[in-house]
């Protein structure tokens, strides 16, 4: 892990007191002074890579834990509350980093609080009519959920990987194994049902003990639902302690229980150890890694954003998954870039741009406002159609990691990842976005006031006082 200048005060000082000890013991047995560890936790010294691979020792934590992702992503939740119109005030950029930075459970309060706000008012509207969000509302909580997770799961993954050992899965043909597997262990059948259209793609009655697969089915999307199903019998009381979050509401919890029965199903056809060999061989190559797992591009996707276990860690990508309305339907992130939860998204992003070439794929350098900068490659992908009749459904898929990383992927080849005239400026939804210099803005930057003048027509919407920021 490349270290930099790590300031680490708040976490360090929580992990010494969850753990009992005092500066002197701690200091000890870090072989530093006290001093030293002192001016540490009062983050007037950095972390040293030397310290932080001791602290991993001592304290049980991987080095990766005093990286700046968890803080930048508390950051980005703490803005997103900060500029709802309900609170009044506006924060800026440097106030919220030395709050989440000096006081980071007072802001992770703060973000509750706001989440917990919207909530009742979503319901109070409720009273007055249907609202959609109550229908969306368990679903992003799961979101959060698996986000706070890092989208990785050691036990369920690891329990996968001994899975496909024990039951020796081909790539491209673990479908008449698991059908085999299902039957001699678990006794239940498999029948495929006709190809019609609305016909369930999974369904198992548990009093017959069969399972119905939809008859439209490819091979490899057939073996993710013997999978699937494999994980809701054979991990049951596994899946339900992963999902026992109290912050999961019990249709929450349910739809998590869901997700991480997919979760399973990817990490059998797709082992860690093989899988994350062969992403570091191809670098990264979707399509190859498609064909040599016998899996889709999207469920590669999905798998390629879940490799970060331990000491062997992937690129942290985030991936997303969205239809042309701008709909986030799927949002796994192993690093911390961060898409509000709150007002859209950008309009500027590649993923969108991928509607307009279908089946290619597109990469776009994208800096956010505060001046990070990651490298993302977007495609569409297809379900459904398989009749004249049937019902098709089109998604744009997204994989995004920080610029650090993009030199290992082989769709960085021949771009100039290190001009930042090759950037495109992109923000967390309009919404919140700082940016003043934005063409495309759908509603007013945070913070400022509208300039309204009758005389003037400016080149960008929603002028602010004060000028570009």
């Amino acid at each position: 892990m490349g270290i930099g200048r790590v300031y680490a005060h708040a976490k360090l000082r929580r992990l010494r007191r969850e753990h009992g000890l005092s500066q002197v013991e701690l200091a000890r047995r870090l072989d530093i002074s006290t001093s030293y560890l002192n001016q540490i936790e009062h983050n007037q010294r950095p972390l040293t890579a030397a310290v932080l691979l001791r602290l991993s020792d001592v304290l049980g934590v991987e080095p990766e834990h005093f990286s700046d992702a968890d803080t930048e992503r508390l950051g980005t939740d703490l803005r997103t509350a900060l500029s709802d119109e309900a609170t009044g005030e506006h924060l800026g950029a440097e106030e919220i980093t030395e709050l989440v930075r000096d006081h980071p459970a007072a802001a992770r309060a703060l973000v509750a609080l706001h989440h917990r706000y919207r909530d009742a008012a979503e319901r109070v509207a409720a009273l007055a009519g249907p609202s959609p969000h109550d229908l969306t509302e368990p679903h992003d909580d799961v979101r959060d959920f698996f986000y706070g997770h890092h989208n990785y799961f050691d036990p369920l993954d690891c329990a996968a990987e001994q899975r496909a050992a024990d039951l020796d899965l081909a790539p491209g043909r673990a479908a008449g194994s698991l059908t085999r597997h299902l039957d001699e262990v678990y006794g239940v059948r498999v029948v495929t049902t006709a190809a019609r259209p609305g016909t369930d793609v999974r369904r198992y009655d548990a009093d017959s003990a069969v399972l119905y697969l939809s008859g439209t089915l490819s091979e490899s999307q057939r073996a993710f639902q013997l999978a699937t199903q494999l994980a809701v019998l054979a991990h049951a009381d596994l899946v339900a302690a992963l999902a026992a979050d109290p912050t999961l509401s019990p249709a929450a919890a349910a739809l998590a229980r869901i997700g991480l029965a997919s979760y399973y199903a990817g990490a059998l056809l797709m082992p860690y150890a093989a899988f994350h060999t062969a992403a570091e061989e191809l670098r990264y190559d979707i399509a190859l890694l498609s064909l040599r797992f016998g899996v889709g591009f999207e469920t590669v996707c999905h798998r390629l954003s879940t490799l970060q276990r331990g000491r062997r860690r992937g690129v942290p990508f985030s991936f997303l998954r969205v239809d042309r309305a701008g709909n986030i339907s799927k949002r796994q992130s192993a690093s911390d870039f961060h898409f509000s939860r709150l007002g859209g998204t950008c309009p500027l992003w590649t993923v969108y741009e991928a509607f307009a070439a279908p089946g290619r794929i597109l990469t776009q350098v994208a800096e956010m406002p505060d001046g990070k900068r990651y490298f993302w490659i977007a495609r569409t992908v297809t379900r459904g159609g398989h009749g004249h009749h049937h019902p098709r459904s089109t998604f744009a898929v997204a994989l995004g990691c920080e610029l650090r990383h993009a030199h290992r992927l082989v769709y960085s080849e021949g771009v100039a990842l290190d001009d930042a005239r090759a950037a495109t400026p992109i923000g967390l939804g309009c919404r919140i976005c700082e940016r003043r210099d934005c063409a495309q803005r759908a509603r007013p930057p945070a913070g400022g006031h509208l300039a309204i003048d009758p005389h003037r027509r400016t080149a960008v919407p929603y002028p602010v006082d004060g000028g570009a920021g």
